[in-house]
């Protein structure tokens, strides 16, 4: 006959996905992650940010690595008030993120941004980031 695992959800969830550090320190330590993971494919090395396959050779072998947090501005998408930007990094892939810490007027394209919170891999929402110098009349794309 076949055994099944006595424990309830939560003593499995607990004991097995999240790691003794993460168990013990409670969701706010999770919450505030200021380090960006990305993906490397493994066949091609072309750089993603949460995809299940390459876009250029359809793979489904990646490995995380860490980001600098470094990128530029390429595209406002929205409206203003929602603050949100198509983000270059320094990596080689792009994500959609929100700028804080600044008005909308101020923000350009071509604008240097870093990140200041990411996400977490099971949590939804855009990353965070932060202008750490302004595009100059010449670096505009426009």
């Amino acid at each position: 006959m076949l055994q099944t695992d006595s424990r309830g959800p939560d003593e499995f969830r607990a004991s097995h996905d999240m790691p003794a550090a993460a168990t013990t320190a409670g969701p706010s330590a999770l919450e505030v992650r200021s380090e960006l993971l990305f993906q490397s494919c493994l066949w091609c090395g072309t750089t993603a940010y949460r995809r299940s396959f390459c876009r250029t050779c359809g793979s489904t072998a990646f490995k995380g690595e860490r980001s600098t947090g470094a990128g530029t501005l390429v595209r406002r998408i929205g409206q203003s008030p929602l603050h949100t930007w198509f983000v270059a990094m320094d990596e080689g892939f792009t994500l959609v993120c929100q700028i804080v810490g600044t008005e909308p007027a101020v923000a350009g394209v071509g604008a240097r941004v870093r990140v200041v919170r990411a996400v977490t891999p099971r949590e939804q929402g855009l990353p965070l980031v932060e202008l750490t110098s302004r595009a100059t009349p010449l670096e505009r794309w426009w």
